[in-house]
């Protein structure tokens, strides 16, 4: 009997991810536990392991195809001694891949606006051209603008793009060979009822397209994770009431510790065994106020407030499209050094997307740090289901009076922003006066 193998749901909220890569092909005998794809989801490419034991009778979603819903069919294995041409043929039944699901550059379902086109950088369209005979034309929205300033009808245009998708070029070549048929009469009107009757909020693209010269931009699609940052992010600030409490917090006690600790570390396979950043040290920080204060260390919900037991730190990792928050995970059990070592093994396989899903999902907290990137201060936006996140700007020496008399130390800004839902003004001055004092007092972070 046929094996389907279907999509499968790499962490609990995955909806859909995007086929990246086949690592078998047809006629390929698979084992349980070969690795036989890499799926793409919005923060990290992850391997999928064959369960049963066959031949890849057929590939049903091809290499690069993007949108692949969850639990539907991707490809079909035959059993061990199953004719694989009947395999293929008889598989499918129970699991039909989804229709939304599509090649990277192919347009999308027909009851979708179309959103990809034929030249190397994609072109999102407001909905396409419809045929005389009711049948939809797929087609850029800069073709359609060319022939519409043309006076043709693109139903009569041959497309050369994916699917016999209607592109510049083939209207640009029909207008030249005359063989494009004048647009009827009722071309706007028919037209104008392809469009969506909800318009999105905000300016169309269509419309912000027309506010600039053509030829002078290009398009570039929006890949899974940034989508997913615009999604949460715009979930963030119209759902959360942030309010946001700074603090300018000396460094030279830290920076001395640090020194020494470095200093004293002792040598692995010829390298120091750790080196502290001072990031490691904001980490173990904030991750001992929220153990100091425990009513900071919480999550909102419409029923209950979430008081979670241990720190599990968020830290911000900028990577190539985005930005992706690994997690240290009981951090205020865990020593500088460890927090250290950890953050540079999540730091690196951020940035190759080789995370596992529990590696950046979750968290109780989170701290985002661009000091290094000489920002002096700024406010960071919470991060659901987030109560807090800290954003730590530059160290730079600066000029303060102590006892009358103006000395000159390394000092920087920090910026808690709380969801006010459920840490109040008081409460996160109190956890940020607790993550100064073990700033200025570091040693209280070794003990």
């Amino acid at each position: 009997m046929p094996i389907n193998i279907t999509m499968p749901a790499l962490s609990p909220t995955m909806e859909e991810g995007n086929l990246a890569k086949w690592l078998v092909k047809e006629g390929d005998t698979v084992k349980s536990g070969d690795v036989i794809a890499e799926i793409e989801t919005d923060k990290a490419t992850m391997e999928v392991e064959a369960v049963d034991e066959g031949v890849v009778a057929k590939i049903v979603v091809p290499a690069g195809t993007e949108g692949v819903k969850v639990n539907s069919l991707i490809a079909i294995l035959a059993a061990d001694g199953e004719d694989v041409g009947a395999a293929a043929a008889g598989g499918g039944a129970a699991a039909a891949p989804k229709a939304d699901a599509k090649p990277a550059e192919a347009p999308k379902e027909a009851e979708k606006p179309a959103a990809a086109a034929a030249a190397p950088v994609a072109t999102a369209s407001a909905g396409p051209a419809p045929a005389k005979d009711g049948n939809r034309v797929f087609s850029s929205p800069l073709a359609r603008r060319i022939a519409k300033e043309a006076g043709v009808d693109i139903s009569a245009v041959s497309g050369s793009g994916p699917h016999g998708r209607v592109v510049k070029s083939d209207v640009e070549k029909a207008v030249a060979s005359g063989g494009a048929k004048p647009a009827a009469a009722a071309a706007p009107a028919a037209a104008a009822s392809a469009v969506p009757s909800a318009a999105p909020k905000g300016m169309s693209e269509e419309a912000v397209l027309k506010l600039f010269e053509q030829g002078s931009y290009d398009l570039v699609p929006h890949d899974g994770m940034r989508k997913t940052i615009a999604k949460r992010l715009q979930e963030s600030k119209q759902t959360i009431p942030h309010f946001y409490v700074s603090v300018d917090v000396e460094l030279d006690a830290l920076l001395a510790l640090r020194a020494q600790v470095n200093g004293s570390a002792p040598e692995k396979d010829g390298k120091p065994a750790y080196k502290l950043s001072v990031n490691d040290m904001v980490i173990k920080a904030m991750a001992l106020a929220l153990r100091d204060v425990p009513d900071a260390n919480v999550s909102w919900t419409d029923t209950n407030m979430v008081k979670h037991k241990h720190a599990d730190v968020g830290v911000a990792v900028s990577i190539p499209g985005g930005l992706i928050t690994p997690i240290i995970r009981k951090a205020e059990l865990k020593s500088l050094s460890a927090i250290s070592n950890e953050m540079k093994d999540l730091g690196k396989r951020a940035k190759e997307r080789k995370l596992k899903p529990e590696e950046y999902q979750g968290g109780t907290t989170a701290v985002s740090n661009m000091g290094m990137m000489g920002v002096s201060n700024f406010a960071a936006v919470v991060n659901p289901p987030h109560a807090t996140i800290l954003a730590v700007g530059a160290g730079t020496e600066r000029v303060v009076v102590k006892k009358g008399q103006m000395v000159i130390v390394n000092a920087m800004t920090v910026t808690l922003s709380t969801d006010h839902r459920a840490v109040d003004g008081a409460l996160g001055a109190e956890l940020l006066g607790a993550f100064k004092r073990y700033i200025e007092s570091p040693m209280g972070m070794l003990v």
